[in-house]
């Protein structure tokens, strides 16, 4: 008998059948779901002028593809999660899915939408500024359909591989494609500080959880071994651990869960806040639920920041301060036009939001190009910062800093139902197709069955890099965390490791990356043929 058959037989959890009330629960979560983002939508759409049928159309198709991105994401990483719990017994397979898709659905509401804008700050700056334009939408189709792509054949194959990567590969993709088609001077491809950035956080976040549970595992075993040594014995049957582990196992498989929902199901809500931008741009490129005296707040430390960073901030016009900024962030290069170009920006908009009032009375016309000042002068301020370009007091830098937060308070908020929106996307995906890449984690990663410790030492270290990264607004991949976190601690109990199932997974992670790339690039060549 083989190894992975000796695991599948001291547990067959993992194919105990689903209850009838799982069927009317996941039915009645579903419509209410639908119910509740069909109103919202509905009630957003009513406040702007009546889309044409084309666009109507598009905005359809695009929230399909990109709540599609999302449904995938569930089978692969959401999987990881209810791994160990399902192969220690601590729940029922089909509960323990349930229960993961739930807590995924409250960490994506609960999400700070740090990572969903750290995203789309890696997109070439000129599409994110024209996302409204037909470039903007081959670019958000070819990257959403290419990573849709990669992500099916790996769960196929029941291989783990990263959302994560495969987001970030088909960004890069269809950034070079945008540089190699453009015949125009000053078109940025990526932004590689950026791309750096997020590579280091996806490169290193398997290196953590692998070390991490070893160390993990090997300090429970040295305090617990003697006092609970049915820690490290595999489970029995399908028998249940004691209440102790069990509470312990579900509390580590809720946190994956949740924090899983709160890091990854944030890629896709930055690209479709990038769609109802480019699709509806008087409904969704300006937070409208900033009230009158944040409208205010914002008009005076725009106004203020523009004098300390130049005494006259008039000197430049708008149009020629916005191509300075655009090239600033294209190319990261420091000139003396820099500064004055941002304080021209910033006392433009405190100008205009004062004689606006509001951000719900920005005309329909006038939406866009503020937005994109926004941005613009968020971006060029973060950049400069960075490089420490400004020499500033601390009260200054206070106040400068305080500015920042407005704008990005302004221009990135995610509306709860895009929230709804990608929790039931990710949490149905997950339930779905959760059993090939939950069979691999838990019997083709070591060469002997799982164990309690093992399973909880595995999810403690996923739950709190995950948690962390999210902190920061770094993407990491739920995947390569857990699965070198069971490596780590089939490692440290000197368990052994199955090395056709640990090179297939190392295969996905270095070919996640390039495979992505050449499938975006290519389809957004093919896109901009016909836009």
């Amino acid at each position: 008998m083989t190894q992975q058959a000796s695991i599948a037989t001291q547990n067959s959890n993992v194919n105990a059948k689903t209850p009838q009330w799982f069927k009317f629960a996941f039915i009645s979560v579903v419509l209410a779901s639908i119910l509740y983002i069909g109103t919202q939508l509905t009630a957003d759409l009513s406040h702007v002028p009546p889309l044409s049928a084309f666009s109507f159309v598009m905005l359809g198709v695009a929230l399909i593809i990109a709540l599609g991105f999302e449904f995938v994401n569930g089978f692969h990483d959401t999987a990881n999660a209810v791994a160990t719990v399902i192969y220690t017994n601590a729940m029922p397979a089909p509960v323990a899915v349930m229960w993961s898709g739930f807590f995924n659905f409250l960490g994506v509401l609960t999400a700070s939408g740090m990572v969903a804008y750290g995203i789309i700050a890696l997109l070439p700056v000129e599409l994110i500024l024209h996302v409204n334009s037909g470039a903007g939408f081959a670019m958000v189709f070819a990257l959403l359909i290419a990573a849709i792509i990669w992500n099916l054949g790996t769960w196929f194959f029941g291989i783990p591989a990263s959302s994560s990567h495969t987001m970030i590969g088909s960004i890069i993709g269809v950034g070079l494609m945008n540089q190699f088609l453009s015949t125009s001077q000053g078109v940025s491809g990526i932004d590689v500080d950026q791309i750096f950035k997020v590579a280091k956080a996806l490169f290193f976040s398997p290196l953590i959880g692998f070390g991490l549970a070893a160390i993990a595992f090997i300090a429970l075993k040295v305090v617990m071994s003697r006092r609970k040594p049915q820690l490290f014995d595999a489970p029995d049957g399908n028998k249940p651990p004691s209440f102790l582990v069990r509470s312990l196992l579900i509390a580590t498989c809720t946190g994956v869960s949740f924090a899983h929902g709160s890091n990854d199901g944030q890629k896709g809500m930055g690209l479709i806040m990038l769609i109802l931008i480019g699709i509806v741009p008087l409904a969704y490129s300006l937070n409208k639920t900033m009230d009158s005296s944040e409208v205010q707040s914002f008009a005076a430390l725009s106004e203020k920041t523009a004098h300390i960073l130049v005494a006259n901030p008039d000197q430049m016009q708008d149009q020629q301060a916005r191509q300075v900024l655009t090239t600033y962030i294209q190319n990261h290069q420091n000139n003396a036009q820099i500064v004055p170009a941002v304080a021209a920006l910033s006392n433009h908009l405190g100008q205009a939001v004062a004689n606006y009032g509001g951000m719900d009375k920005v005309p329909e016309k006038a939406t866009i190009n503020l937005r994109n000042d926004m941005y613009l002068s968020s971006a060029s301020l973060k950049a400069l910062d960075k490089s420490h370009q400004l020499q500033l007091s601390a009260s200054q830098k206070a106040t400068v800093d305080d500015y920042r937060n407005n704008l990005d308070r302004a221009t990135q908020y995610i509306p709860t139902w895009v929230k709804v929106a990608v929790a039931l996307a990710l949490g149905l995906g997950t339930m779905v197709g959760w059993k090939r890449i939950v069979v691999t984690v838990g019997e083709r990663i070591g060469k002997t069955h799982l164990t309690y410790g093992q399973g909880m030492s595995a999810e403690l270290v996923a739950m709190g890099t995950i948690i962390a990264a999210d902190k920061f607004g770094l993407p990491v991949s739920t995947t390569h965390v857990l699965n070198s976190a069971v490596a780590g601690t089939m490692t440290a109990n000197k368990s052994g490791l199955q090395w056709s199932t640990i090179k297939s997974i190392l295969m996905a992670w270095v070919l996640t990356l390039p495979c992505a790339m050449i499938l975006s690039a290519s389809l957004y060549w093919l896109f901009s043929r016909f836009v």
